[in-house]
């Protein structure tokens, strides 16, 4: 038989219990709450297939998704377990009597300026994937908005988030190590949409010039004109010099299929190569100063940081710090959800507009034979 002491000591123990799993039960709704709330604007552009992975993982909540072609649309529910629920044919739809953290576009870019009105006059912020926009006009239409609605506008660069990019931009901006930068050579490709296995509709508008701009000179020049403006801290270079070829005139026909965009400043020289014609996919930077060198290299995501300075006789690979954010999403849950520091500026409103800019002159320079000055 139990005595007094012992049922009270019974009691107390279950009680402990009980609150220790009350607390734990509050502990995972808030962090379910934390959970970044998307709509999906598009889904023709393949690189929303790690979204709606996240969303089948739990990692993110999808309240809807917006996409006209009903085929796609199906293709899509099948892949990702999507409920008919969340599915709708536009954005408006999409977004009635919702209220996400976030809209993710991923689509084509002259389709990226109405999904952002429709989007920042709710004072929902959105993240379109590269580039920002079809154009420099349709840029300071964004600019706008943002400023009207005070609502962020984010631009994703996938690449970006790999290790040694985003080590190589710290030593640069943060640490200083290279001095005085004289040039940066960054190299973006592959074998080609068609090549690679790119979905149909994604390659519908990646190789029409009326919906993408051009081919491989928006494709992958997107990535090295961000990355120079970083590095130059946001300034505009002063003169645009591009060249566009058709390596493959027969496969597309329509678009340039290699690039080579050369940016001038006062002191130092940008030079993007990007191409749908190299044996294999490239993605790396060099960045070169007065006293040091850098060489980021990402294969499958994971690459080396090579540092060379002026008194060493050769180059020598660096531990990477392990980034704060991983991705895209960690970041935007952090800065949204969490009142983390929106310090990335690479993703930011102002630096994509110059891209953008630099885009729009790098097309022209290709077509028309000139350098542009800016």
């Amino acid at each position: 038989m139990v005595s007094e002491k012992g049922l009270q000591t019974t009691i107390m123990k279950i009680q402990r219990v009980g609150f220790g799993l009350f607390f734990v039960g509050i502990q995972l709704l808030c962090h379910a709450q934390q959970k970044l709330q998307v709509v999906i604007a598009g889904l023709s552009h393949d690189h929303v297939n790690r979204i709606l992975e996240k969303g089948r993982n739990g990692e993110i909540v999808i309240l809807g998704v917006a996409e006209s072609n009903k085929e796609l649309r199906a293709k899509k529910k099948a892949a990702y377990d999507l409920p008919d629920s969340i599915l709708y044919d536009d954005l408006p739809a999409a977004l009635k009597n919702k209220r996400p953290d976030l809209v993710m576009v991923f689509n084509s870019p002259v389709e990226h300026l109405p999904a952002i009105e429709k989007s920042v006059s709710l004072h929902i912020p959105v993240m379109v994937e590269k580039p920002l926009c079809f154009s420099y006009a349709e840029a300071g239409k964004i600019k706008a908005l943002s400023d009207k609605f005070q609502t962020k506008v984010f631009t994703n660069y996938p690449s970006l988030w790999y290790t040694s990019f985003m080590e190589m931009i710290k030593r640069v901006s943060e640490k200083g190590e290279v001095d005085s930068i004289t040039k940066m050579a960054m190299h973006g490709g592959h074998r080609g949409p068609f090549e690679i296995g790119c979905s149909k509709e994604f390659a519908q508008w990646l190789t029409d010039p009326e919906r993408n701009g051009g081919g491989a000179i928006t494709d992958f020049g997107c990535y090295g004109v961000c990355i120079m403006t970083e590095l130059m801290k946001g300034e505009l270079p002063k003169v645009v010099y591009a060249t566009a070829r058709h390596l493959k005139p027969n496969v597309y026909t329509k678009v340039d299929d290699d690039a080579t965009i050369v940016l001038e400043y006062g002191t130092a020289t940008g030079v993007v190569e990007a191409s749908w014609g190299w044996p294999y996919t490239i993605m790396d930077a060099e960045v070169y100063g007065k006293n040091a060198y850098l060489h980021a290299s990402e294969f499958n995501g994971v690459g080396p940081v090579s540092l060379r300075s002026k008194n060493e006789r050769e180059s020598k690979e660096e531990v990477i710090s392990v980034p704060r954010y991983k991705d895209e999403v960690e970041y935007l849950t952090a800065v949204i959800k969490n009142g983390a520091p929106d310090d990335n500026r690479l993703m930011s409103l102002d630096r994509n507009i110059i891209v953008v800019k630099v885009l729009d002159a790098a097309r022209r320079s290709a077509k028309e034979k000139v350098r542009i000055v800016l």
